[in-house]
């Protein structure tokens, strides 16, 4: 379908011409996301100031076209595909760190700024946002705010909607507002903040974030737990995430992802029935009592063995085949089914033993891995 002459004019005075395309083979690049679904918008712009996006969902809202707002498209949900056609605003081009305020703990950022950029930004001045993400290279702000993005820091530090201190954003009337306040204690009206995260687009579409920042660890340890079955390893789970020491990171992968692992990684890898991921910062002096509270709770029926990381590049291994799975599934299996499934840690146990039941019964591959210290599974058929 191709625009109405008086939409298009109307977009011609928003956007300059290098900003809004019409061209098939361009719209088709802004067509599909790292879902599976796809869906040719009429055309795509590119904002770069908050009065813009004012203006073009004023003017979406006037012509009744369906306006969808997109960061980098690394989400498998969908959620930026325009469905019903019309017009993609890619954020991309408004991709400004406009301040960092490292008194007060928070960066004011526009929604195109990649996750791998902030926190280069950040790391000089001794800080971070906690959302990490496996797309962190490539996937943006806005985007990370859409789908309130975690990762393996969110067991102790929290996914996005613990991270972000205020919004500003445009409603579906073409309404600017702001809400939130830079400040982490906020007691007066609604949290529309926390309500707007998650939300994939569908309630208002957001130019503008102010983030919380956390310090950097001045020092962290990896350990690595392997056991003999994935109940075993279920198990340490909970009984880890019991113990006073929260790790900042506590990661899972059963005996399948393992073998993809070990595929990516070679012989670093181990063969086991499960392996454990922990992590734990802090001060440098404080973190052989860490790691001996941790060790203690990892400790129990069907652990083989109980590694803490001599170096560097042995960290770096194990995280890069952790990382490497997701897109590894993809490669071997197009058609997988992906799910995040969220459960309380203490049935994480109870979780596993059900998906292996489910597999044995039907006859269905099922790799799982994730963020076990959240409860956060992903069960990939």
């Amino acid at each position: 379908m191709s625009l109405a002459p008086a939409l298009l004019d109307s977009l011609q005075a928003i956007f300059a011409a290098d900003a809004l395309s019409v061209e098939p083979g361009e719209c088709a690049v802004y067509a599909y996301d790292n879902s599976r679904r796809e869906s040719i918008p009429d055309a795509v712009v590119f904002p770069t100031t908050h009065e813009q996006v004012v203006a073009l969902v004023a003017v979406c809202r006037t012509h009744r076209i369906a306006l969808t707002a997109r960061g980098r498209g690394t989400n498998t949900t969908g959620a930026s595909i325009p469905l019903a056609g019309g017009i993609v605003a890619s954020f991309e081009r408004m991709n400004r760190i406009l301040r960092i305020d490292t008194d007060n703990r928070y960066a004011v950022v526009e929604p195109g700024v990649l996750n791998a950029d902030l926190q280069a930004a950040l790391k000089p001045h001794g800080f971070f946002w906690a959302p990490d993400p496996t797309s962190a290279p490539f996937c943006s702000i806005g985007g990370n705010i859409a789908c309130n993005a975690g990762g393996p820091r969110a067991v102790k530090y929290g996914a996005t909607r613990d991270n972000v201190l205020a919004l500003r954003a445009v409603n579906g009337c073409g309404e600017e507002f702001r809400c939130g306040k830079p400040t982490t204690k906020g007691a007066t009206g609604y949290d529309l903040v926390r309500l707007l995260i998650g939300s994939e687009g569908t309630l208002a579409v957001i130019t503008e974030a102010t983030l919380k920042l956390t310090p950097l660890a001045s020092d962290k340890r990896t350990l690595r737990a392997t056991y003999a079955d994935i109940a075993s390893a279920a198990a340490a789970v909970a009984r880890i995430m019991a113990q006073p020491v929260t790790p900042c990171a506590l990661e899972f992968m059963d005996d399948e992802a393992l073998r993809l692992a070990r595929n990516h990684a070679g012989e670093s890898i181990p063969e086991a029935g499960a392996l454990l991921i922990v992590e734990v910062d802090g001060e440098a002096d404080a973190l052989p009592a860490a790691v001996a509270t941790v060790s203690r709770a990892a400790r129990g029926d069907g652990l083989i063995e109980l590694h803490v990381a001599t170096d560097a590049a042995e960290v770096t291994r194990l995280w890069a085949a952790r990382k490497a799975l997701s897109p590894a599934l993809r490669t071997l299996a197009p058609n997988k089914i992906n799910e995040d499934v969220v459960v309380p840690v203490s049935r994480v146990p109870e979780l596993i033993a059900g998906l292996k039941d489910i597999s044995a019964r039907h006859g269905i591959p099922i790799v799982t891995f994730g963020h076990a210290g959240n409860g956060n599974i992903h069960v990939n058929l």
